[in-house]
């Protein structure tokens, strides 16, 4: 079923130009055939079609064959393999990361270790992935920095990763300063936190990026773009700021 998480998603998007690979990491013969499921008594119909679509969904059919806790692994997976930034022996930082997808991902691309690892943090429970240390916490809380900073054992990061997304209200204008909010607290501490030279992703909605927070990602990093995964699904808002090469905590 949808679950929405505070402080912890896996969703977004942004206007702006798409950098998305017209790659994916699927297969291209993974087509299946479309199951329909009926609406049961007392299930909403929206809950219907979100099953029928995880049904339906080739990235979960291959996050479940390839062992991967989420479809969403495949995001990360395509967005590092357009424009690579994991690399071993990394220290990276992974916001919102339940159920574990990215931080899989993550934790095999730079060879994670106990010395070395992958944080995580969600105020969702995680069962325990290797070389990976997971922190249970809402990421909005005001100890929750240190408590990263504590888990990094004194490691700056050299990869910030963001997938918070806000439980939503419906009510468009409250959501967009919600993941405003959350977009700006990641932001904050990849400055405060990430070693020179390093990278920062977060999820975005459309309009997440806008003004205030697209100026200060371009004056600490040297690079940034919108990308859009082909795992993002089409009708989805959602994508992703890709921002590389900090300028330093005191850069600008």
């Amino acid at each position: 079923m949808p679950k929405g998480k505070q402080g912890g998603g896996r969703a977004g998007s942004s206007g702006g130009g798409s950098g998305g690979s017209k790659k994916s990491a699927l297969g291209g013969g993974d087509r299946g055939l479309t199951k329909r499921v009926k609406t049961a008594k007392g299930r909403k119909l929206s809950s219907t079609l979100w099953i029928e679509r995880q049904l339906n969904d080739p990235y979960v059919r291959k996050a479940r064959a390839e062992g991967y806790r989420s479809r969403a692994a495949y995001k990360l997976i395509e967005i590092d393999e357009r424009y690579p930034f994991l690399k071993r022996g990394q220290t990276v930082v992974d916001l919102g990361a339940a159920p574990g997808g990215w931080s899989q991902v993550a934790a095999q691309r730079i060879g994670a270790t106990e010395a070395a690892p992958v944080v995580a943090i969600d105020i969702l429970p995680m069962d325990p992935l290797d070389g990976v240390t997971i922190l249970t916490q809402d990421f909005a809380a005001d100890d929750a920095p240190a408590a990263l900073l504590e888990a990094l054992g004194g490691r700056r990061p050299n990869v910030v990763l963001s997938d918070l997304a806000p439980g939503t209200t419906g009510h468009r204008a409250t959501d967009h300063l919600r993941i405003v909010h959350l977009v700006e607290l990641a932001h904050e501490f990849a400055r405060e936190t990430l070693a020179p030279g390093g990278t920062f992703l977060a999820k975005v909605f459309q309009g997440g990026t806008e003004g205030s927070i697209l100026a200060a990602l371009r004056k600490d990093f040297t690079t940034v773009r919108h990308v859009k995964p082909p795992a993002s699904r089409s009708q989805s808002p959602e994508t992703y700021v890709l921002a590389t090469g900090f300028r330093g905590a005191s850069g600008g």
